[in-house]
């Protein structure tokens, strides 16, 4: 039963870095033509979700030829790099909105924008729900972590619809670099519960000793 659960976290974990490159590339396309921080802002936020789900690959792949331990070592490593990412991408972000705020410069509107916020609300949810109930099922709390930044990807798509919505029917040009600071408290907030949080669940395992309650993992 471990085997096939493996296969199905590496094969949820390849989709996500596929659907995320496609929709990276494209938000930041669309975000250049129209001169859209919010898009652009999306974009590279998918795109460092794709990162995440690497780790997960690169994790996976390894399963049954190195040892748990060495597993684990390997994810920790990674994952760092991935927190370190959402802050310097946030920092970013964070500029070209505030400058498009302070000199009032209005995006076009994006009607392929839109599109791409919407499939995004329909596909995050299904895939951060299968990739957290499989995650589980192994017993892969990076699995069940990236499936949680799966579903905050769902809830910026809301607010990335929101804003190009507000400037595409209405003309509030504002609306778009407002939702750009929603995408940097996205990003920071990711980058933190990336970085930080993993810390803590590492102390607290050390703490506790070598009788602390594990998730179980099945492996063959």
């Amino acid at each position: 039963m471990a085997r096939p659960l493996h296969r199905k976290a590496l094969l949820l974990s390849y989709f996500t870095v596929a659907y995320n490159i496609a929709e990276g590339t494209v938000s930041i396309v669309a975000g250049a033509m129209a001169g859209s921080v919010a898009l652009i802002g999306f974009g590279l936020d998918s795109a460092i979700e794709s990162l995440s789900a690497g780790v997960m690959i690169w994790r996976f792949s390894l399963h049954g030829k190195v040892s748990r331990q060495q597993e684990e070592r390997v994810e920790r490593k990674a994952t760092q790099l991935v927190a370190f990412t959402f802050f310097g991408l946030g920092a970013y972000v964070l500029y070209e909105a505030a400058q498009k705020l302070y000199t009032a410069e209005a995006p076009d509107p994006s009607l392929l924008g839109i599109v791409i916020a919407v499939v995004s609300l329909i596909v995050m949810p299904t895939l951060a729900r299968a990739k957290r109930l499989t995650g589980m099922q192994i017993g892969s709390r990076g699995l069940v972590a990236d499936s949680k930044e799966t579903l905050a990807c769902a809830w910026l798509s809301a607010a990335l619809l929101i804003g190009l919505g507000l400037n595409y029917l209405f003309g509030l040009w504002w609306a778009d670099p407002v939702v750009g600071l929603v995408v940097v408290a996205f990003l920071f907030r990711e980058g933190y519960e990336t970085l930080f949080e993993q810390e803590d669940a590492e102390g607290e395992s050390e703490g506790l000793g070598s009788d602390a309650p594990e998730i179980a993992d099945t492996h063959p």
